[in-house]
């Protein structure tokens, strides 16, 4: 098989080291173009992010001496890869206007960003869910005008610790209201603790529009395509806190469920037990062999213990029990830069991929 080559855009940010990491051995892909702003074009890309590798592990040896090249350097980065990758740091409406730029140069953009989330025909995809909105590519590309450039996006991250259990039992049983509380690791802000000493023994009860993403993108999520776009859910009714805690990584959702139709406890059980996707169905190498994970004991899933369950991108759940004021409660994790950022990214253009979305280019 000849890997697809691929560039990362905001290659020197944290979430671009993980997609570094995940794909420097990656079957279906090669990184042959590491993207990022001014301040880092020109130079190798251990010079580039000196004093700022945030990861565990070392650079990998064979981007040590890229060139770090500009992200407004379209025709350059045209001629070295098959699509890319992006997780800028930049103002929506500037991301935005770059992926568009990217897409529109024929480049596929598989984005970690939020800013085309709401785009309507732009697939914001969680690949066991929702992989039948990747049709709406079709009519995005006859609005850009192009035959192969085409934006995908991946929802926030803090939603893969919950949307993934409730997807099957909303399904089968209906689900009419969900309150939700998200207990998230400092990574999400792109920190460390060496960087963010202030969140040792801290907790901060405020993420700048964490909950509005939080309550409206599951619905997107579970909507349906018509006539070319997805339309959005109107059900259920979602709403949630997001917290900033001193954790390093793994976001922990606390989760109350009302049903339409309540299910016994065991159902609920069998229910996850069985859930999988074509992620799973096709093999992808990023794809959990078990999407979601129940654990019996009553202090588990905890997020130093479970979050790199089957490389990061498992979803784990514990505390199933019935409820005085809902039906149901849960508690749900998943790791936030694996399963909530690059690794969902990568299993974005895995899927696309297998699906002939992404093809050699160049």
């Amino acid at each position: 098989m000849e890997k697809l080559k691929v560039g990362i855009i905001g290659a020197t940010g944290m979430v671009g080291q993980r997609f570094i990491l995940l794909l420097s051995e990656h079957p279906y892909f090669e990184i042959s173009a590491l993207v990022a702003g001014p301040r880092s074009a020109g130079r190798s890309y251990t010079e580039a992010v000196e004093g700022r590798w945030k990861m565990t592990v070392d650079i990998p040896e064979k981007v040590r001496d890229m060139t770090v090249i500009s992200s407004e350097d379209i025709d350059t980065v045209k001629g070295l890869v098959d699509f890319v990758f992006c997780a800028v740091n930049m103002s929506k409406d500037e991301t935005r206007a770059l992926e568009e730029r990217y897409a529109k140069a024929e480049i596929p953009v598989v984005s970690n960003n939020s800013a085309n989330r709401w785009t309507p025909d732009v697939p914001m995809v969680i690949p066991e869910i929702n992989d039948a909105h990747l049709e709406v590519i079709e009519s995005q590309r006859k609005r850009l005008g192009t035959k192969h450039g085409f934006i995908a996006v991946k929802p926030n991250c803090s939603i893969q610790s919950y949307v993934g259990a409730l997807t099957p039992l909303h399904r089968k049983w209906g689900i009419k209201e969900v309150v939700a509380t998200t207990y998230q690791a400092i990574s999400g802000a792109g920190k460390t603790f060496n960087e963010w000493p202030e969140m040792i023994d801290n907790l901060i009860p405020f993420i700048g529009g964490e909950e509005e993403k939080s309550e409206k993108e599951p619905l997107r999520v579970w909507g349906e395509v018509k006539d070319g776009v997805v339309v959005p859910a109107t059900e259920p009714v979602i709403t949630t806190q997001c917290l900033r805690v001193p954790v390093s990584d793994g976001h922990t959702a606390a989760v109350f469920v009302r049903f339409v139709n309540k299910p016994t406890k065991e159902e609920i059980l069998e229910e996850w037990r069985n859930f999988a996707g074509k992620p799973q169905a096709l093999g992808l190498p990023s794809a959990p062999e078990q999407f979601i994970t129940y654990f019996e004991e009553d202090n588990r899933p905890q997020a130093k213990l479970d979050r790199d369950l089957y490389g990061g991108m498992g979803v784990s759940c514990g505390r199933l029990r019935e409820d005085t004021v809902y039906d149901y409660k849960f508690v749900g994790l998943s790791h936030n830069t694996l399963r909530g950022a690059a690794g969902g990214a990568v299993l974005i253009a895995e899927l696309l991929y297998r699906e002939g979305y992404l093809t050699k280019l160049i």
